[in-house]
């Protein structure tokens, strides 16, 4: 670097990759130490922050002095390079540091990265996230230690692999311990906490938290959901469902269109990424809040790697995954797509949507996501030529429409399909009577565990 080049570089000004000091100090050290656990960087030393060279005093020890004190005071020792420059007749020191491959790097048991222009001290979990990354590790690849493979749910095993088998992502061998061992979800006969978290018999450590509020403080229905991942996924997915909005509209007799109050595959991503990308040395749960004009998503753990909420909204960005297996599982069933384009599909689909908004930041220790809007979407079409017949009845209308929501929803309750509809609960029970006197409905199982069967569905007006 020549004295030309270095003067672009004090006036482009400090970043993530460069920083200004007056002195060589102990702020110097932790710089170098936050540099080598993010991307590398550069330390000017004889210049102010607001990019004055002022200059430092030299003596033939001095460069040699800064790269011991560097080398002594860092664990890992880091081994730094150092330049001197002649500018404006002021010495000018240029420190450059490498990214060190085995992170993180400490100074005197601290440990620093760089964000933006500071340096940023991290906590444990940072710490511990830092390190299996630069290993190219994750923490779900480890063994678990409080399980063993009989204690695997062969059923769910087998669920699993039925559905990596339809999705042709990866070849199965039909052994199953063979296929779980190749799928890194055993090593060594040893269940990893991947496993344990897919398919373990008993598995409540980890839960969602899902709840309808009609205001913040106004719950009106609330359950907390535990299983393993798949399951709970599932189980989440249908009470969001069978408390969101359905519209309807009738452009003809025999045709209905039904207008989700969000898009399905917007509200079923975002709950795959709560949980893929949940921090699970965390205690604390998945927190999903629904209101009436908004949909709201909580996870533990803050983004993973050097992903930030700025390169999110630019689409162009690597994703890092901080279960690797985890976020493997669900590749080779097909609930996700290619990694990192998840939220180019979001923004995709509540395009359509005209006044959603999508917003997500880290909250706390965690990671949040909302879903809003202000009107709900609604689909104008000409409606069709109705045909020379005697007009349906209103009663059989609305019939069709509980059955509709209940094909939608099959475990939906009589209080959703009245607020849905907008009639009572005793006018739903009512067209569920005559539904099953009709034999186009029956109830399987009881009031909290059972579900609506339709049993003809060719009566269903499409």
């Amino acid at each position: 670097m020549n004295n030309k080049e270095l003067h672009e570089l004090i006036t482009a000004g400090e970043s993530e990759t460069l920083e200004f000091k007056s002195s060589f100090q102990k702020e110097v050290i932790g710089t170098v130490v936050a540099f080598a656990n993010t991307n590398g960087g550069s330390i000017l030393i004889g210049v102010k922050d607001s990019a004055e060279i002022i200059g430092v005093a030299i003596t033939e020890e001095t460069i040699q002095d800064y790269i011991n004190q560097i080398k002594n005071a860092t664990e890992p020792s880091l081994v730094v390079d150092i330049s001197q420059f002649l500018v404006n007749n002021k010495n000018v020191l240029l420190v450059r540091v490498n990214e060190f491959p085995i992170k993180p790097v400490s100074f005197k048991g601290k440990y620093f990265k760089r964000v933006a222009n500071s340096n940023h001290q991290m906590n444990l979990t940072e710490i511990s996230n830092m390190h299996l990354q630069s290993l190219q590790l994750s923490w779900d690849s480890y063994p678990s230690n409080d399980i063993s493979p009989d204690l695997l749910d062969n059923s769910k095993i087998d669920k699993f692999f039925t559905k990596v088998k339809e999705s042709g992502r990866f070849s199965l061998t039909g052994d199953r311990i063979t296929d779980l061992t190749k799928l890194n979800m055993l090593k060594d006969g040893v269940v990893t906490n991947a496993a344990k978290l897919l398919f373990a018999k008993e598995m409540t450590l980890y839960n969602i938290h899902i709840g309808r509020f009609k205001t913040p403080t106004m719950i009106i229905d609330d359950k907390m959901l535990r299983g393993t991942l798949f399951d709970v996924v599932e189980e989440a997915f249908s009470f969001i469902l069978s408390h969101i909005k359905v519209a309807f509209e009738f452009t003809g007799e025999l045709q209905r269109n039904e207008i989700l109050e969000y898009p399905k595959e917007a509200l079923r991503e975002l709950l795959l990424n709560a949980v893929i990308h949940r921090d699970y040395t965390s205690p604390i749960d998945i927190q999903i809040k629904i209101f009436d004009q908004s949909i709201m998503i909580f996870n533990p753990g803050k983004l993973y790697g050097d992903v930030t909420v700025e390169k999110l909204k630019t689409d162009d960005y690597q994703s890092r995954a901080r279960n690797k297996l985890i976020a493997e599982a669900f590749y080779l069933t097909g609930d996700i797509e290619k990694y990192g384009t998840g939220y180019m599909r979001v923004r995709k689909v509540i395009s359509e949507y005209p006044t959603m908004q999508f917003k997500y930041k880290e909250n706390g220790d965690g990671y949040q996501v909302e879903l809003s809007y202000k009107e709900q979407k609604i689909i104008q079409k000409t409606p069709q030529k109705t045909p020379q017949k005697t007009p349906q009845k209103t009663p059989q209308k609305t019939r069709d429409k509980v059955l509709s929501l209940m094909k939608y929803n099959n475990t939906i309750t009589i209080s959703r399909i009245a607020e849905t509809l907008g009639i009572s609960r005793d006018t739903v029970n009512e067209h569920i009577a005559n539904l099953k006197k009709e034999k186009r409905l029956s109830r399987i199982g009881g009031r909290k565990s059972g579900y609506w069967q339709i049993i003809d569905e060719e009566n269903i007006n499409h």
